[in-house]
């Protein structure tokens, strides 16, 4: 659990402690497909990280939104679901955690997906002993971009300072509405130039690296920006 330390620490799930952004990308392709709408996964990839109920109507438009948006979503849950046990934690993501947890005051993990989904990802990265809390979508009415989830991890997090550590460009700019700092990760398959053009305070290769240069105490004095070319 969380130390004595000064800054509490919000951590993304997906993408950034466990490989799901493809999977999800994958799903949300067959799911749209079912319905008459063929999107290029690389567009649907740069969204991965937005909340499910933004994607639809942002790829396909309003009107299928209005129309099929809930049943493309039920597809979308239907389809990962069948992937979900292909999906693996990232390279030292579990070390990520016990490193913040010996260093932050609070560590709470910050996700919008569906309870049982996230009850996975705790059981896969065999976190609970190392988290304070975590969020899911019952905690929050808008989804990233929109601060609500951020704003869901601080408030379990006892307030602030925090820090959040994700790895799209969502993350990013939901830390930003929120008023806090994001230190992100090339691990989501989004580029160094991309999660600094969206606000982040810097930018790592890998978790490894990240808790290299993690620090005790943490994020003091490094701030390193990995290249974003």
């Amino acid at each position: 659990m969380g130390s004595e330390g000064h800054t509490a620490v919000i951590v993304d799930i997906d993408g950034t402690l466990v490989d799901t952004n493809y999977h999800h990308a994958l799903a949300w392709s067959r799911a749209l497909r079912r319905f008459g709408v063929t999107v290029e996964l690389w567009r649907l990839h740069r969204l991965m990280g937005m909340g499910g109920d933004q994607i639809v109507a942002r790829v396909a438009g309003d009107e299928v939104e209005r129309e099929h948006g809930d049943d493309i979503r039920a597809a979308e849950k239907e389809l990962y679901g069948a992937m979900i046990d292909e999906v693996v934690p990232l390279p030292d993501a579990r070390g990520l955690l016990q490193a913040l947890a010996s260093r932050m005051r609070r560590v709470v993990l910050a996700s919008s997906a569906k309870p049982e989904e996230v009850e996975h990802y705790l059981d896969l990265l065999d976190a609970r002993d190392l988290v304070d809390a975590w969020t899911t979508a019952g905690d929050v009415e808008a989804t990233k971009p929109s601060p609500d989830v951020i704003a869901a991890a601080l408030e379990k997090a006892g307030g602030g300072p925090a820090i959040v550590i994700g790895d799209t460009v969502w993350d990013c700019e939901a830390a930003e509405r929120a008023g806090l700092p994001c230190v992100g990760v090339l691990t989501g398959g989004v580029s160094a130039g991309e999660l600094v053009g969206a606000g982040a305070a810097a930018v790592y290769g890998s978790l490894a690296e990240l808790i290299e240069r993690l620090g005790d105490p943490p994020f003091q004095g490094d701030g390193r920006r990995v290249d974003p070319a």
